[in-house]
């Protein structure tokens, strides 16, 4: 089959007071950035001039990233690929039967990563690495997009929201309040973990009654209130639902290998 369910970028449902574009075509001349730290923003089009970049570490979505004349995308994706192989299963996804293949991938991944987690002290799995999620957000968030992108939008749930999930960070604190979600909640592993087990078997099961026919089904909802109201298929969430899961493996990953290595024996 030929690749059409790819890795999709899609609008998070930002809350705008106009204050979030008030840098936009902004230009910063002769100002010290050291040690910035830019959280979900839009850089599209950004253009750095005589900028000393030392140490500077950059992950995203990234599309014709031109570093001193070299466009440097397509050696990125190269490299990511060759790292993550699971990458380009998702790529390829073009029927039902890879989606299930590709959640298999999916659960060995989790499954793996799990029992490297299981090493280490809950304190470490609750903390921070480079002020990113800690492993136990990571998997809040994991539930968020289960229910967001295949209870709601494709078994058209009006609230499927589990009070432990977590939202991403652009998201409406007074949206997600009124849908019953904690985002300041402070579970412990044991209490994420049952949760994702449920949502994971969700997505089996789902998976198991889907057909071909239905990937071109338009869902009614969208993912969470704030979203934009536009049509979405079937296999565009599913697509979804897979891309967030590989991309925070590969982040919990990361920080583990950081843990593993700073964490006292």
């Amino acid at each position: 089959m030929t690749a059409q369910y790819g890795p999709h970028r899609w609008s998070a449902g930002y809350h705008d007071d106009g204050t979030n574009a008030r840098f936009r075509g902004h230009t910063f001349m002769v100002n010290d950035l050291a040690g910035a730290r830019f959280v979900d923003c839009d850089l599209r089009e950004v253009k750095i001039v005589d900028g000393y970049l030392a140490d500077v570490d950059i992950s995203g979505w990234v599309e014709r990233l031109t570093i001193n004349g070299v466009d440097v995308t397509d050696y990125v994706n190269e490299q990511l690929d060759r790292r993550h192989p699971e990458r380009e299963q998702l790529r390829s996804i073009g029927s039902i039967d890879d989606f299930r293949a590709m959640w298999n991938t999916v659960e060995r991944l989790w499954a793996e990563t799990a029992e490297r987690a299981a090493g280490l002290p809950e304190s470490a799995l609750q903390a921070r690495v480079g002020g990113e999620w800690s492993y136990v957000e990571t998997l809040r968030h994991l539930v968020f997009i289960t229910d967001s992108w295949a209870s709601r939008t494709i078994l058209d749930e009006e609230n499927p929201f589990h009070p432990l999930a977590l939202p991403q960070t652009a998201y409406s604190p007074g949206d997600a309040a009124a849908l019953g979600i904690e985002i300041d909640a402070k579970p412990s592993l044991a209490e994420v973990v049952e949760v994702r087990a449920g949502r994971m078997a969700l997505m089996r099961d789902l998976l198991g009654r889907l057909t071909n026919a239905d990937l071109g089904r338009a869902c009614a909802r969208p993912p969470a209130p704030g979203y934009p109201e536009e049509q979405r298929a079937v296999a565009e969430c599913l697509a979804v639902v897979m891309e967030e899961e590989i991309d925070h493996h590969r982040y919990a990953a990361r920080d583990l290998a950081i843990l593993e290595a700073t964490t006292p024996s």
